[in-house]
């Protein structure tokens, strides 16, 4: 039995990971922390309520040190004497500057808020997840942040975003050379190109696909993903047309 913490968990694809580790056997998935700054959405306390104690909505601003430590004490209670075994650094932001990178004034907020607060996230967990079995740290990256992929898609108009996917990235490689020695797997999944508030009405893919290709990855062995930044695997999707491409590869940071 598994525990799992998922950041950003009100809505979009925090909230779709909750529903589907929720539908998990519970020898499988034991109990779902999600993690939420404000009041939980409907859909969230739905699933909460329903989930016969599995889903546990944990009131955590990721942006607050001080309110991550009182989530870190609320988690180790719940668990007892057992470990986290997953933490999913969901949580972020996107704005757009349409107007170009040189009148981009947001970069300092949006690093904080998809760069720092996983390092306090992570920092703050990391005990937990040390006593935990799977010992997995996934981090939702961005194939559009990949120095790689720089022209591939320029025209796309969020050059902080951009830019904090590429330090997170850097982020997710050295936590993952630092403790791979403990049998940690710290990684970075694209999510593809999704129908969210973030993704639009005009993506490529359903919430629930995209998350159920995440979690095929996430059962992974640790050795097999460790250190790795990986799209999804989606049959009769891997040479779709378009600028994402689902094949399951590495891409290049």
């Amino acid at each position: 039995m598994s525990s799992y913490l998922v950041t950003g968990a009100g809505r979009g694809l925090g909230l779709e990971f909750v529903r589907q580790l929720s539908q998990q056997p519970a020898e499988k998935v034991s109990i779902v922390f999600a993690a939420i700054r404000g009041s939980p959405s409907k859909a969230l306390q739905t699933l909460a309520d329903e989930s016969n104690g599995r889903v546990i909505v944990l009131h955590m601003a990721v942006s607050n040190k001080s309110s991550i430590t009182t989530a870190v004490e609320q988690v180790k209670d719940k668990l007892a004497d057992r470990g986290l075994d997953v933490l999913i650094n969901n949580a972020g932001i996107m704005p757009a500057t349409p107007e170009g990178i040189a009148a981009m004034d947001n970069l300092l907020e949006v690093i904080q808020v998809n760069v720092e607060t996983v390092q306090d996230v992570t920092s703050a967990f990391l005990p937990l997840i040390k006593k935990g079995n799977q010992k997995k740290v996934l981090n939702l990256g961005s194939s559009v942040g990949a120095i790689s992929n720089t022209r591939k898609f320029a025209q796309a108009t969020y050059p902080a975003y951009k830019i904090s996917k590429a330090a997170l990235n850097s982020l997710t490689a050295q936590y993952a050379i630092q403790y791979e020695e403990e049998g940690f797997a710290f990684f970075a999944v694209c999510p593809g190109w999704v129908k969210t508030d973030m993704g639009s009405q005009w993506a490529q893919l359903e919430v629930d696909t995209s998350i159920k290709a995440i979690l095929d990855i996430l059962d992974k062995h640790a050795v097999e993903i460790n250190g790795k930044f990986l799209k999804l695997l989606i049959p009769g999707m891997e040479n779709v047309e378009g600028l994402h491409q689902y094949d399951g590869a590495e891409i290049p940071w």
